[in-house]
């Protein structure tokens, strides 16, 4: 590895945040197909408001994919074309789920990428995760409260640097007396 591929204070390559950000940019597409299905198939007057608001946080997602994409071009790679697998289900309350869990990984996904930024001195990238992230919090939030739940905090990525942070869990029961 030459010294330029390095950045300078970080262990991260430009390559390397190159793939780490086309495995975000799979998730937003993953979120965008998902965020589109479930708006469209929830059904009764419990889920009326949460899937209109769902069909606002696919278009989110979609602003969030042309941000990431504008990043990875900009480091001279090139944007992904495939997305994660989308969880699917007939159960309302697990598509609200596995949204959630989305999210939540999501987040810890983009404050990890946001540190590696700074450390390779691209604080403009830093600054585009940041605004992307604070949306990402409010999906959370929606998805929380459709399922009657506190907002859990978000997954600590694998191998992140603090061991000393606890992974989350998944979110506990559903109280279906809020719709």
């Amino acid at each position: 590895m030459t010294r330029e591929n390095l950045t300078e204070g970080s262990n991260i390559t430009r390559e390397q945040m190159i793939q780490l950000l086309n495995e975000d940019l799979a998730g937003e597409y993953q979120a965008i197909i998902a965020y589109v299905v479930y708006s469209q198939v929830l059904k009764g007057a419990a889920y009326t408001n949460i899937a209109r608001e769902l069909e606002t946080h696919a278009a989110e997602e979609l602003s969030h994919a042309i941000k990431i994409a504008k990043q990875i071009d900009y480091l001279g790679g090139m944007p992904c074309v495939t997305p994660k697998a989308v969880k699917t289900s007939t159960d309302p309350v697990t598509m609200l789920r596995a949204d959630l869990q989305n999210e939540r990984e999501t987040v810890g996904r983009y404050r990890e990428r946001i540190r590696q930024a700074e450390a390779m001195g691209e604080f403009a990238l830093s600054e585009t995760l940041r605004a992307i992230i604070v949306q990402e919090q409010e999906h959370e939030i929606d998805l929380s409260d459709a399922l009657n739940i506190n907002v859990p905090p978000a997954i600590t990525p694998p191998g992140h640097a603090n061991k000393n942070v606890p992974r989350a869990t998944a979110p506990q029961g559903h109280n279906s007396d809020k719709h």
